[in-house]
């Protein structure tokens, strides 16, 4: 997706395909700025080869929930990340030094991670709680049966997480976080769409003869779009789609 000087490019963090596909978007590109889904806190352990570390002293700042939340996460990515050699974040890494090996500006727009867990840990209901254990055991308990039928609805047979998960995959995931975990889903999904977003068109207004490349996962891009969309009329932007 391009907006004006804008260009998106949505990735999986634990994908090798991402590696290859953002190097030589930058490449082929030749944007002037590359813009990261990271803050400088992401940015900084990425860059140390470490993952998110949370003490329990973190507790006071980020709240329980999002101390259990950045717990859990940093797990299933490490999990995630084994299985398919690939360290999490690697993507962004190998945008972050292609960048500065090419003397690019970098920008990072996401909204700091603390606020994000702060806002996760205020607003989790009881019933998402509920919502958490009851999948958490029927995923423990999942059959063959249900996969089979979750991967005909959704119209995939394999699932390749050296790849980019296909949009509908993606579409499918985040509807049903939403169905189930709604204050989640605006935490992690809506409020950080909008912050990106925002901090996209600033940069565009900055340098609007500069070309930004956007480097975000896959999750966030469709809803990236349709903020930018959304807002290109009072800024006199257009918009060109492609895949």
């Amino acid at each position: 997706m391009q907006l004006h000087n804008i260009k998106l490019i949505g990735t999986s963090h634990i994908a090798s395909q991402s590696i290859k596909e953002v190097e030589d978007c930058i490449l082929n590109e030749r944007p002037d700025i590359v813009a990261l889904e990271l803050d400088m806190v992401r940015l900084n352990a990425l860059l140390k080869g470490e993952q998110r570390r949370v003490s329990l002293a973190d507790i006071r700042r980020i709240g329980f929930k999002g101390y259990l939340f950045i717990l859990f996460g940093s797990w299933v990515q490490r999990k995630l990340g084994a299985a398919v050699g690939i360290a999490p974040g690697a993507e962004m890494k190998a945008a972050f030094r292609m960048a500065r090996s090419m003397k690019l500006k970098v920008a990072l727009i996401d909204r700091p991670i603390e606020v994000t867990l702060r806002r996760f840990s205020s607003s989790l209901s009881w019933r998402e709680k509920f919502n958490f254990l009851e999948d958490l055991l029927r995923a423990i308990f999942f059959s063959r049966s249900e996969a089979r039928k979750i991967k005909r609805d959704i119209g995939l047979s394999d699932l390749d997480l050296s790849r980019v998960p296909e949009e509908r995959l993606i579409s499918y995931l985040l509807k049903k976080t939403e169905e189930r975990y709604p204050n989640v889903y605006k935490v992690l999904v809506t409020e950080r769409n909008h912050f990106m977003a925002a901090a996209l068109r600033q940069i565009s207004m900055n340098e609007p003869d500069k070309k930004i490349l956007a480097v975000v996962g896959a999750g966030h891009l469709k809803g990236l779009e349709e903020e930018l969309k959304c807002n290109s009329q009072n800024h006199h932007l257009q918009l060109n789609s492609q895949s």
